[in-house]
């Protein structure tokens, strides 16, 4: 049994890695302020959303329990004054049912070492990339994970700051901590502060392994760089590290011969893409996907892959943002234009996007089955929140490999410890 607790958890690509795997697991506690992805985490982990318990409770008290938590309708800003209480009743009962089935904390500045069980084997944080990816240092946004930065980046000095508590508090520290993140913390404006973290790390006792690994190469069709690091508790026993270290040279996932011995199942892209427009939901998404006819969205179609065109499929899909309608984009498909205003093309649709990033398609047909009408007009994930929350994910197929290679060292560890 290995138990993990998912901070940072989106629609929680870390517990669908671990389900593929042979080892039984436990999600001891998520923590995501974001409140559509913890709603979509709760249905594609946990099924048919149980809002009954809550349907009998007066709106006063919904809004109290969810006012324990500091929560954001956007991933970006949280809730302010008044502004949970001014949201759609079913949708606050939704919020609330998945929070208490997922033991979600909310935001991790919420979260303090009492959290953190004793016993627990991996913690997991993929703090947000905005103030590190390109894209934000071409938007001016320069400070990264400075420490007094004030960021959403930032926030990996949270964990730090957990850490330490567990430390003074002689709680037992993880026996794992599993990092993802942009590749750009590896670059030159990110470095010093990325360094001062594996010190601190190292400090209280963690062997770091630092990997850049691009999803491509995991069986899934897209192309996507992102640094992961495993730190592995060794207090500092030089037995343990050198174990550590031989296991990790024999069994390096950035050396492509060993990724292909253990990639037993690839997909492409065109296993990705769905164009039998017969099948009515997916000729329905099509439509929903065309590109407007637009000079900046022909420069679009003109700029990025023609991932599926006059019956040929490209091999690769760019990498999947948190939206389509952007150049660069992931990529886009050739589509006869079945409405004015309308290029003969569309982008990637919000199934695809999850489809990219190594969910199973009964995990969007979950969400597209309780994808209930909570307005006249609105209804609980737009296509925009969907794709949002894929590229805001991690790829599963690449978690499988991080987490194989977790279990097998814990193992090894425990072994050493008999």
């Amino acid at each position: 049994m290995i138990k993990v607790m998912e901070t940072f958890s989106g629609i929680g690509a870390q517990a669908k890695a671990l389900s593929r795997q042979d080892e039984e697991y436990e999600i001891v506690a998520t923590a995501d302020w974001d409140v559509n992805a913890i709603i979509a985490y709760d249905i594609i982990h946990h099924g048919t959303p149980n809002i009954e318990p809550y349907e009998g409770m007066p709106r006063e008290e919904v809004i109290e329990k969810l006012s324990q938590y500091t929560l954001s309708p956007d991933g970006k800003d949280p809730y302010k004054g008044e502004s949970l209480k001014r949201v759609n009743e079913q949708f606050q009962r939704y919020l609330l049912a998945a929070i208490e089935r997922s033991n979600n904390l909310g935001s991790i500045t919420d979260m303090t070492y009492e959290d953190i069980p004793e016993n627990l084997d991996v913690l997991t944080y993929s703090f947000p990339c905005q103030n590190l990816s390109l894209a934000g240092v071409w938007r001016g946004e320069l400070t990264g994970i400075d420490r007094d930065a004030d960021n959403r980046s930032g926030m990996l000095w949270e964990v730090e700051r957990i850490l330490m508590e567990c430390e003074e508090h002689n709680r037992r520290l993880p026996r794992f901590l599993l990092m993802e993140n942009v590749s750009n913390i590896l670059s030159a404006r990110h470095k010093d502060n990325f360094e001062e973290w594996k010190s601190y790390l190292n400090k209280i006792g963690y062997e770091n392994v630092v990997y850049k690994l691009d999803a491509s190469k995991f069986g899934v069709p897209q192309i996507r760089k992102r640094v992961f690091m495993i730190s592995i508790y060794v207090g500092n026993d030089a037995r343990k590290i050198e174990l550590v270290n031989n296991y990790i040279t024999d069994h390096d996932l950035e050396n492509e011969n060993y990724v292909n011995e253990i990639i037993n199942h690839r997909l492409t892209v065109r296993d990705i893409i769905k164009n039998d427009y017969t099948v009515e939901k997916y000729h329905f998404e099509a439509l929903n996907s065309q590109m407007n006819n637009t000079p900046s969205r022909e420069k679009i179609v003109q700029e990025n892959r023609h991932l599926f065109k006059n019956n040929q499929y490209e091999n690769y899909i760019r990498t999947v943002t948190t939206k389509q309608d952007r150049n660069p984009n992931s990529g886009v498909v050739q589509f006869e234009n079945e409405k004015s205003g309308k290029l003969n093309w569309r982008y990637l649709t919000p199934r695809e996007c999850f489809l990219s990033m190594g969910f199973d398609e009964e995990d969007y047909e979950a969400l597209m089955e309780h994808n209930v009408k909570i307005t006249k007009s609105r209804y609980l994930f737009s296509d925009s929140k969907l794709i949002k929350m894929a590229g805001n994910s991690i790829v599963v197929n690449v978690l499988e490999a991080i987490f194989h290679q977790i279990i097998e060292l814990k193992e090894i560890l425990q072994e050493n410890d008999e």
